[in-house]
């Protein structure tokens, strides 16, 4: 085992040693198995669990391996660190002490501190790699941002895509470089000051390039699904090993602050005591006693279990729940949009945003009309504000869009900047997604860089995802394959230099000054319920948050004769007096 690794690791080859590897993978679909390694295939030992082992001499970084299945089928390694070439080729043994960290003593920032850019590699610099996204992190800390949130990285099938649908979760893509040039970028990161979270994938798998169902069919429940195929057997020791490891991987040899849990509606372990969200969080506080690691979940079910507090107000789970509701509630606010999801937020959608403000969920129980009257959510008012990441616009609402549309070319400005200064002066955790800082107008699209009969398949079922709305003709869609798709969804750097961009980032680089001036320190006491709605009208938002020994106050309006109750406090900020779109946040210090 590495010298620094804090765990023991099952799954995946380990050197050893010096020139020794012992190589294991767990494969009880099969009596036979062979390690193809120097040109040469060495039977490997099975033991009567399915778990098959073989040590080797000669070995060193950069050795390529694969494994061979008795009809001759030859299969990448499910946990291979790194791959030779795409993720049907031989995978790479890797030194976890190879790459040098300059700033090993990095240890890491309060949650309070976290402001967000999610940045998606391959689009974020023109070059589309670690290490050239190294060059940009300047820009985003003179922003005030304080945390990157790198979309998943784990190898997927082809060039190009999105990464959610990763098959080889322990190596990052090699499009985007080396372990080692993702390792020097949190490294790079954390030396600007700047916390590297990573959105990582454990409800699914790819369809390009996953080939456990044929070294263990028992990975899955054939008889369970997920929208994106059979659902996945978490209950199951080498399952869950699996998943958990990579938890640790990824904290532990990348340095990492912390996780983003995709879809975690769609991660069922009801057999297990604990779920594995649990244990995986359970875990990472054993192993990581003496540095903040930070875990988000995404879960569309407005659930609060995994984000209680203990009752000295520390995370013993997960701290923070990205919460979908501010989005969609904004949205309507911000584009008059009701389609879809949008339907439930459409009575009211002033009115949602500020409950979501003052307790969290806009959805705690009620019915939802866009999931025919199935009730949604659980009360939220007794989570602290903190526990809930915001966001006006992510990868999912701008890339889920038939054309890639951000919210800047879709709102009256005044309105976009009313909830952009609600989001960054809230004492809830903002996000931004990239160039978001700066009124980036490039779109997003969804990409993919699939082949033959796959990529006809995504075509033709993204083109009639969108052919019940009349404003698309299905031929203007863009096609997720062509390498045009991609490329367009680069963001625009030059555009932050304009003229237009510097306005735009002075706005962001105010409120987040503000934002660190008098909202952080509060964050430090903010408890559980400590919002409070006022009453203010249906065009209006009065919020106020008593966080320890501070008040935060909010009024805002979207109609110039919107009434507003009186704040007191000292003003820090105020935009459009006068006009139908304002907002002023005030604060009083010393309060009980």
């Amino acid at each position: 085992m590495s010298s620094a690794r804090r765990y023991e690791p099952t799954w995946g080859v380990e050197l050893h040693d010096g020139d020794k590897a012992r190589f294991r993978i767990w494969a009880p679909g099969t009596e036979g198995l062979s390690l193809r390694l120097g040109g040469e295939d060495r039977a490997m030992d099975r033991a009567d669990d399915g778990w098959f082992t073989l040590d080797a001499s000669d070995v060193s970084a950069g050795t390529a391996y694969a494994f061979v299945l008795p009809d001759g089928l030859v299969v990448p390694d499910p946990a291979s660190r790194a791959q030779e070439g795409d993720v049907h080729g031989p995978s790479v043994v890797c030194d976890p002490d190879s790459y040098q960290w300059q700033n090993a003593e990095w240890k890491g920032r309060p949650w309070e501190e976290t402001v967000i850019s999610e940045i998606h590699i391959g689009t974020f610099s023109p070059a589309g790699t670690f290490r050239s996204a190294i060059e940009k992190l300047p820009e985003l800390v003179e922003a005030g941002i304080t945390a990157v949130e790198v979309m998943p990285i784990a190898q997927f099938g082809g060039e190009r895509g999105w990464g959610y649908d990763g098959v080889l979760l322990y190596a990052p893509h090699r499009a985007y470089g080396t372990p080692d040039d993702f390792k020097a970028f949190v490294d790079a990161a954390h030396g600007h000051g700047l916390m590297v979270f990573l959105d990582v994938i454990y409800n699914h798998f790819g369809p390009d390039g996953n080939y456990l169902p044929r070294l263990a069919p028992d990975f899955f429940h054939p008889e369970r699904h997920t929208p994106w195929g059979a659902a996945i057997a978490y209950e199951k020791t080498p399952v869950r090993r699996f998943f958990i490891e990579n938890v640790l991987y990824w904290l532990d040899e990348f340095r990492l602050d912390g996780l983003r849990f995709d879809a975690v509606d769609h991660i069922r372990d009801v057999e297990s005591k604990p779920d594995i969200l649990t244990e995986m969080a359970l875990r990472v506080r054993e192993v990581f006693p003496d540095r903040p690691i930070h875990l988000a979940t995404e879960d569309n079910r407005n659930i609060t279990s995994l984000h209680e507090r203990g009752e000295d107000g520390s995370v013993p789970l997960h701290t923070a729940e990205w919460n979908d509701d501010f989005h969609n509630a904004a949205h309507v606010v911000a584009s008059g949009e009701t389609d879809g999801y949008y339907e439930d937020f459409a009575d009211d959608p002033i009115g949602h945003v500020r409950r979501i403000l003052a307790e969290g969920f806009a959805y705690q129980g009620e019915p939802s009309r866009h999931a025919d009257g199935e009730t949604r959510g659980v009360p939220s008012a007794h989570q602290p504000p903190q526990a809930f990441v915001d966001f006006l616009q992510n990868h999912d609402q701008i890339g889920n869009r038939a054309m890639g549309d951000r919210l800047i070319t879709l709102s009256p400005e005044p309105r976009l900047r009313v909830l952009s200064a609600i989001l960054l002066l809230s004492p809830h955790i903002p996000l931004l997604f990239m160039g978001e800082e700066w009124g980036e107008t490039n779109p997003f699209f969804f990409f993919t860089d699939f082949h033959g009969q796959l990529a006809d398949a995504v075509r033709e079922g993204r083109r009639n995802e969108f052919s019940k709305f009349s404003s698309y003709a299905k031929e203007t869609i863009p096609d997720p394959n062509d390498r045009d798709t991609f490329e367009r969804s680069k963001i625009d750097w030059l555009h932050a230099e304009s003229a237009r961009g510097q306005e735009w980032r002075t706005w962001t680089k105010t409120l987040l000054a503000l934002r660190q001036k008098h909202v952080v320190p509060a964050l430090k006491q903010a408890g559980g319920h400590a919002g409070r709605m006022l009453d203010s009208g249906a065009e209006a938002i009065a919020v106020d948050w008593t966080l320890g020994k501070t008040v935060l106050r909010l009024r805002a309006r979207f109609a110039k004769d919107a009434a507003l109750p009186e704040a007191d406090g000292k003003t820090v900020f105020e935009y459009g007096s006068g006009d139908d779109a304002y907002v002023r946040v005030s604060v009083s210090e010393g309060a009980a």
